[in-house]
């Protein structure tokens, strides 16, 4: 029996730095996109490379197992060399890989990771394996026994194993933080509605929360200054959209905004925890899973449960690599005691 079981994606991720990118910003009346782009045509050289081993699967399995919980982990490779450094990652980490999934007759995901110099990144993904999840390969048993499942974002077909999971969890009393990616949103908002009502803790970005409920972020006008809000009123409309049940704690992180979370009663807001930014790639993830566990360490405490996220992540933002800035618990109530200014708001709601 395992306290969490992950299930998500695995992949080698190469990071590569170019001191020739550029951020070009295309802005509209509305909004405003950002593209990294480099001189067409040309021979670039590379400033910085390095590679790491990432994806959903594993990133919250090995940031659960250095929180301290008995951690076995549900992702699928193929048998090639991405496969081997996959594997041989894990033989200093405290993962169980009983349950992860392998078939020689596909290739293992592999991400580029092109960093820019602000810390930012543009992925470009090979799923590979990763969507190609069936549920006959999946350990059910292993979920029933488990007191957590933590879902990141399935890709391509294996998308299609998400219905089943997530009521096989609730029909077994297993806690499930969903964790909603791209294509569960693109189904629409009446297939995410069922899967979102069997989890009690629901985590999004703002983006994709905005992409999942259709409610526009409204900006600044001549006549009204919603920035001078502590939470956006069509934030406020997006988390009353998506919290269906009455157990749910609802996370969506905001960039460099920090974090908000909603519980039904209260909304929360939780400032970044100020740190050097060299990637942001297993941000998320560290956030995310880290909120999924202190929970538990504080007894519910959300904003704290915020404040234990916003300085997991920051520690893995530091450093390249998804997993390579994980702090334990002691490290990160560590640096909360050095720094008593940093604290999270309440709002009535």
């Amino acid at each position: 029996m395992f306290d969490v079981i992950t299930i998500g994606s695995a992949t080698m991720d190469v990071f590569v730095e170019c001191e020739d990118a550029n951020i070009v910003s295309v802005r509209k009346k509305d909004c405003c996109t950002e593209f990294m782009s480099y001189p067409y045509g040309s021979k670039l050289e590379i400033s910085d490379f390095d590679s790491q081993v990432g994806g959903g699967g594993v990133n919250t399995a090995v940031n659960f197992a250095n929180l301290g919980f008995s951690t076995s982990a549900i992702f699928k490779i193929g048998d090639d060399i991405y496969s081997k450094g996959i594997l041989k990652s894990f033989e200093d980490r405290k993962v169980d890989l009983s349950n992860i999934i392998q078939n020689p007759k596909v290739s293992t995901g592999f991400s580029i990771i092109l960093t820019s110099f602000e810390g930012d990144r543009t992925v470009l993904a090979h799923r590979g394996a990763n969507a190609l999840i069936r549920e006959k390969e999946i350990n059910f048993e292993a979920i029933k026994n488990a007191k957590l499942l933590y879902v990141a974002p399935l890709n391509g077909e294996s998308n299609r194993v998400l219905d089943d999971i997530v009521n096989f969890a609730k029909e077994n009393n297993t806690f499930v933080c969903f964790n909603a990616g791209s294509t569960s949103i693109k189904k629409g908002f009446n297939f995410l509605k069922k899967i979102i009502s069997t989890a009690q803790i629901v985590v999004m970005n703002k983006e994709e929360a905005i992409m999942a409920t259709g409610v526009q972020i409204r900006p600044d006008t001549r006549d009204v200054k919603f920035s001078e809000h502590l939470i956006h009123p069509d934030l406020v409309e997006i988390f009353k959209k998506i919290r269906v049940s009455d157990y749910q704690v609802i996370v969506i992180t905001d960039g460099g905004n920090g974090a908000y979370a909603y519980d039904g009663k209260n909304f929360y807001h939780c400032p970044i925890f100020d740190g050097p930014v060299v990637s942001t790639l297993g941000a998320g993830d560290a956030f995310a899973s880290t909120f999924c566990a202190a929970l538990q360490r504080t007894e519910r405490n959300i904003g704290k449960s915020l404040m234990y996220a916003s300085v997991n992540s920051a520690g893995v933002v530091s450093q390249f690599g998804a997993t390579q800035g994980l702090l334990t618990f002691d490290q990160i109530e560590e640096k909360l005691n050095q720094n008593p200014q940093y604290h999270y708001d309440v709002i009535e709601g």
